[in-house]
C-alpha cells in the first residue's frame, strides 16, 4: 500500500504504512477481548476513524502509532464488553464466542507486546481456543482486557493500567483473578495428533449412528452446549451426560439429511464443521481430556459462521499447532 497526503499537503504520509500494518495484530488482540470476529473489526476500525481524524501534527506528536491504535482498541473493547454483557442477556439460548477457521493469522503479537514467557503464562495457541475463550467470557470486562493484554500478549501492567483505567497494582489483581479462573477451568490435554484420532473417532461413530461407540469417546460428565442465536435450531440449555449427548447427536443425524461432516482447525484445535447440501450449518469445537471428550460446543448461528463460508473444504489437513511466538 502506498503512503496518503492529506488535503493541502503534497508530502506523502510516511507513518501510513506502519500504521495499517498493524490492523491484523490489532483484531488478533480484539477478537481475543470481545469473542466476535464482527466486532472485533469495528473496535479496530473505530480506532483507526480516530487516528485518522486527528492532523498531521498531532500524530506525528506521537512516538509509537503502533502502541497508540493498541491503547486506543483495548479502551474501545472495554466499553463494547459492558454493553455486549447486557445484550448477552437477551440472547436466545447460549451465547457461544465465533469460531475461526485457520488458527495461524491468530497468534501474532499485537504492536508494543513484550515477548516473554513466564511460567504462568498462557500460550497464544491455547489462548484461542474455544475453552479459553468460553472462560473469559466470565470474566468481567476490565478483568478480561487486564488479563489479555498482560497475560496473553506480554504488555507491562503500566501500559495495561493507561487502558482499564486503573493503576498498575489494581491490573496487576484484575489479571491474578482472572489467571485463577484460567488455571480452574484448565483441563490437561493430550498430544495434538491424539485429539485429532480422538475427534476423527467421533465423526466416525457419528456417521455410523453407533451410539454406544459415541458413549465410549464420552466422559460420563460430558456437556454439549449449543449456539443458535434464535436464527437455527439448537438446544436452548447445555446437554450433561455422555448418554444424553450422544442420543442428541444421533436425534440430529437422523432428523437431517444430506448431511457431509469434515475434519478442520476450529480456533487452532481439531473440530468438525457440518455442511448440509454444500453449506456450513454448523461448526464444533471439542476439549478432550486423555481419551475421553469432556465438552463439545456446536456454533449454528449462522452470523458467526461467516468467516467459514470462503473456507477451502478440501481434505483435512495437519493439525499439529505452528509454534511461533
Amino acid at each position: 500500500m502506498g503512503t496518503r497526503s492529506l488535503p493541502g499537503d503534497s508530502r506523502p504520509d510516511p507513518s501510513l504504512s506502519a500504521v495499517t500494518s498493524e490492523r491484523r495484530a490489532l483484531i488478533s488482540l480484539a477478537y481475543r477481548m470481545l469473542g466476535t470476529l464482527a466486532e472485533a473489526e469495528d473496535a479496530v476500525q473505530e480506532a483507526y476513524a480516530r487516528w485518522y481524524a486527528m492532523t498531521r501534527q498531532q500524530q506525528q506528536a506521537i512516538e509509537s502509532p503502533g502502541a497508540w491504535l493498541t491503547k486506543v482498541t483495548g479502551r474501545i473493547c472495554l466499553d463494547l464488553l459492558g454493553s455486549a454483557r447486557v445484550r448477552r442477556e437477551r440472547y436466545a439460548g447460549d451465547w457461544l464466542p465465533e469460531p475461526l477457521p485457520d488458527h495461524t493469522q491468530w497468534i501474532s503479537h499485537p504492536p508494543g507486546a513484550v515477548e516473554g514467557d513466564p511460567a504462568d503464562r498462557v500460550t497464544l495457541d491455547e489462548s484461542v481456543s474455544m475453552a479459553f475463550l468460553v472462560v473469559l467470557e466470565s470474566m468481567t470486562p476490565a478483568e478480561r482486557v487486564a488479563f489479555v493484554l498482560h497475560d496473553v500478549f506480554g504488555y507491562p501492567f503500566a501500559d495495561v493500567a493507561e487502558i482499564v483505567g486503573r493503576t498498575p497494582a489494581a491490573c496487576r489483581k484484575l489479571a491474578s483473578s482472572a489467571r485463577q479462573r484460567i488455571h480452574a477451568a484448565r483441563a490437561p490435554a493430550g498430544p495434538r495428533a491424539h485429539q485429532a484420532d480422538v475427534v476423527r473417532d467421533f465423526r466416525q461413530a457419528w456417521e455410523a449412528k453407533d451410539i454406544d461407540a459415541l458413549i465410549r469417546l464420552l466422559d460420563p460428565d460430558a456437556t454439549m452446549t449449543a449456539d443458535g442465536g434464535g436464527m437455527a435450531s439448537a438446544a436452548l440449555r447445555p446437554i450433561e451426560g455422555r448418554e444424553k449427548v450422544a442420543r442428541y447427536a444421533l436425534g440430529i443425524a437422523d432428523k437431517v439429511s444430506d448431511l457431509t461432516i469434515l475434519e478442520r482447525n476450529v480456533n487452532g484445535q481439531p473440530g468438525l464443521v457440518v455442511q448440509q447440501a454444500g453449506a456450513i450449518v454448523t461448526v464444533v469445537a471439542f476439549t478432550v481430556t486423555a481419551d475421553r471428550i469432556t465438552h463439545i460446543w456446536a456454533v449454528r448461528n449462522p452470523e458467526k459462521l461467516r468467516s467459514w463460508s470462503t473456507e477451502r473444504q478440501g481434505p483435512a489437513t495437519d493439525t499439529r499447532p505452528d509454534r511461533r511466538r
